[in-house]
């Protein structure tokens, strides 16, 4: 059975070139727009990994990775944040709010498919 992974982004390029990587390598992908659209996704279904941008409308990657972390199915989720952020204050409230791992924008679908194996299998 293929790994479930759940994408969000705000831009639908970055949410299909994401997707697309993920789903060449033979995982399942469900999008999401936003991270309020991705709370509603979180309704039990099992995911294995979540992929968030941080900078979202509705709610932003830091607060989905904190409501994602306070939900009892997915406390063990693992986050991966994917952002054009690379201060290191945003990685420190994203690694507070419960992120298990970090990637800067543009990414190389190599280095993603490493991280997403490494969490995921």
């Amino acid at each position: 059975m293929a790994k479930r992974i759940l994408v969000v982004d705000d831009s639908k390029a970055v949410r299909e070139s994401v997707s697309y990587v993920l789903d060449q390598a033979g995982y399942e992908i469900v999008q999401a727009v936003d991270g309020a659209d991705a709370i509603t996704k979180l309704d039990g279904t099992h995911f294995d990994l979540v992929v968030t941008d941080v900078n979202m409308p509705n709610m932003d990657g830091i607060e989905l990775t904190a409501s994602i972390r306070a939900l009892d199915a997915y406390k063990f989720t693992p986050v991966v944040v994917l952002t054009t952020e690379s201060q290191q204050s945003k990685m420190s409230a994203g690694k507070e709010a419960g992120a298990t791992g970090w990637i800067v924008k543009p990414f190389n679908s190599d280095k993603l498919l490493q991280v997403v194996k490494r969490l995921a299998g």
